[in-house]
């Protein structure tokens, strides 16, 4: 049992766009820092005992439930603190539409970077190939985004924390610009309190 949630994260990875959701909801939580190679947490615990997947994020309960994978945890904050707006309400397509660009974050953008940083002797034509495929993923988000302020129009919803970290991250790893008004849209982001607290207290610059 715990008192209040505790989220387990890594700096700069994917742990990143629910710790800013957790932070734009209000909610009270602490932050408990994850060695993914050695799997201990900082206080020596063992991250692999509480969560075999071995991975972050992990976002504890305080009833002692353990929430993994980043969209689950997404969708979990946006459902208990809806006051914050960070999702639709369910029951409608509104919603359907609203999680298939989460999923689209997901699985074609945050799984697409595995041949830059987890999948060891990959080609360099693999890389390429990757490369082109994100490409194109980015491609779509800009378009979808266009001209408007966020994912889902005028407000701040946990499709942008995800976007936060996946475009951060492929615009280090492939050292490109990103196209259409992304460029912007990704410094709008950085300037909010809540990303900016997150990326502080992961030591982030």
């Amino acid at each position: 049992m715990t008192e209040t949630m505790k989220l387990f994260y890594t700096p700069g990875v994917c742990s990143l766009a629910p710790h800013i959701a957790l932070r734009e909801a209000g909610a009270t939580f602490e932050l408990a820092r994850v060695d993914l190679r050695s799997k201990k947490t900082a206080d020596g615990d063992d991250f692999a005992r509480l969560n075999p997947k071995g991975y972050v994020p992990a976002l504890l309960l305080s009833d002692g439930t353990l929430l993994t994978e980043t969209a689950v945890l997404l969708n979990y904050i946006a459902d208990t603190w809806p006051e914050a707006k960070l999702a639709p309400p369910r029951g409608n397509l509104v919603r359907v539409r609203f999680d298939e660009w989460l999923q689209f974050i997901a699985t074609e953008l945050h799984k697409g970077f595995a041949p830059f940083t987890l999948m060891p002797n990959v080609s360099e034509e693999s890389k390429r190939w990757a490369a082109q495929r994100l490409a194109g993923r980015v491609t779509l988000l800009a378009e979808a985004l266009a001209d408007r302020p966020f994912l889902h129009g005028d407000a701040f919803t946990i499709l942008d924390a995800y976007a936060y970290f996946a475009l951060r991250t492929y615009r280090h790893l492939l050292r490109v610009d990103l196209p259409g008004t992304l460029g912007s849209y990704l410094e709008r982001l950085s300037a909010r309190p809540a990303v900016r607290a997150a990326l502080t207290a992961e030591g982030i610059h």
